[in-house]
């Protein structure tokens, strides 16, 4: 077992009690943990499918050149991007407003 833990911004309070059983909160939004993986697969499972438009990132250990993987959950989030073998966030892509400076 190692630590890990998700970083979510603007949890639900229905989601933060599965975490907090299980993990510290140190910061907010920020939960950090100890179990094996059947257990951190199951509660991504319940903060995967119960989000909404709330953004999740979850890092841990893999066997890796880096070390670790990520996993991504929600809306508007950075997607992990395999590049040869390094992992990069891309940044969504945002919907350009007509009256954007960029969109002119």
């Amino acid at each position: 077992m190692y630590a890990w833990g998700p970083v979510v911004s603007a949890v639900p309070e229905g989601l933060r009690g599965h975490f907090t059983r299980r993990m510290v909160e140190a910061s907010a939004g920020v939960f950090v943990g100890k179990t094996g993986r059947r257990v951190r697969d199951r509660l991504w499972e319940v903060l995967a499918t119960r989000i909404g438009d709330v953004q999740v990132i979850l890092t841990e250990r893999a066997a890796s050149e880096q070390g670790w993987a990520v996993r991504t959950a929600g809306r508007d989030r950075w997607h992990p991007v395999d590049f040869d073998g390094l992992i990069l966030s891309a940044r969504p892509k945002k919907q350009l407003n007509e009256n954007s400076p960029s969109a002119r």
